[in-house]
């Protein structure tokens, strides 16, 4: 059952105009060593974006059964990464990203997790030159996108996506979608302020007003995605936004694995996640992983 805060949200958006816009964040790139490292902490795997993080990696391994190349866009400190790397690791993972700082943060992640199967390469995600062409299986992208300028960078970014897939190469992206009103900007950005550093809402509130709206989204991955990609979002509410290809069957030992993530999650956590996973379900997104209800 969602929590019944948000049904002011729900009301505001659906019935609401537009009332603010796009706001492009202030510091394209994160450098500064202290302020990666207060993200990194506050954004590991084990905090408030504990359920978020599980329900991408979950989707994504759907997405990428098969693949032996994986692309991350804008990998950041690699928690994302470093989850679906050690869910998949007979998968060779690439993280890109524009801040060296931020790579290197991502190096001790995965060096901490033990893992052999992921490395980075600096780069601009809209002229990804560090890339061949046709030369991956798969691209992933994970809340990564509104940090981009201006709408021609989301479309030269979703061009460089098409140009380094191979033939039949599967898609995942997901990213917020702007919101209509302010006060419903502000609800998500601080509705866990008291579990994480003031930093992260601050970050978290300047990325919703960032966000791209979901018709331009819809747009970019219709003019230069594959036809294979669907778009998805939260019910009624574009929150979240998802471009995927095909889910494919998760081996047995995979499936169990994620359930059982699932349930070891603290109970605030499972239970975010299982909202996340119902809102999402509402808005047309099928072959949930996890099993159970929600």
């Amino acid at each position: 059952m969602p929590r019944l805060s948000l049904l002011p949200v729900f009301a505001r958006e659906i019935f609401g105009a537009r009332q603010f816009p796009r706001e492009p964040e202030p510091d394209l790139v994160m450098s500064d060593p202290e302020q990666v490292a207060a993200y990194s902490h506050a954004g590991r795997i084990d905090g408030v974006m504990s359920a978020s993080y599980l329900f991408h990696s979950a989707h994504i391994s759907q997405v990428i059964q098969g693949c032996a190349r994986v692309l991350d866009l804008g990998c950041g400190p690699a928690t994302q990464l470093g989850q679906v790397a050690g869910l998949n690791p007979d998968t060779e993972f690439v993280g890109v990203d524009l801040s060296e700082t931020m790579l290197e943060s991502g190096r001790k992640h995965v060096a901490s997790l033990g893992l052999q199967n992921v490395s980075f390469r600096q780069g601009d995600i809209t002229r990804l030159a560090c890339i061949p062409d046709r030369s991956v299986d798969a691209v992933m992208s994970t809340v990564v996108l509104h940090h981009l300028p201006a709408r021609q960078h989301l479309d030269d970014c979703f061009r460089e996506i098409s140009r380094v897939l191979k033939p039949g190469g599967a898609v995942y992206l997901t990213d917020f979608g702007r919101l209509k009103s302010l006060k419903s900007v502000l609800f998500f950005a601080y509705m866990n302020a008291a579990h994480q550093p003031h930093l992260f809402s601050l970050d978290y509130e300047r990325s919703l007003r960032a966000a791209f709206e979901y018709d331009e989204f819809r747009d970019a991955a219709t003019n230069f995605l594959p036809s294979a990609v669907n778009l998805f979002s939260t019910f009624k509410v574009p929150f979240l936004m998802i471009a995927k290809s095909a889910s494919k069957p998760l081996s047995q030992d995979l499936s169990v694995k994620i359930r059982q993530m699932r349930q070891a999650l603290p109970r605030r956590y499972r239970k975010d996640l299982d909202e996340l996973r119902l809102f999402f379900r509402l808005g047309g997104l099928d072959a949930d992983p996890f099993g159970g209800k929600y």
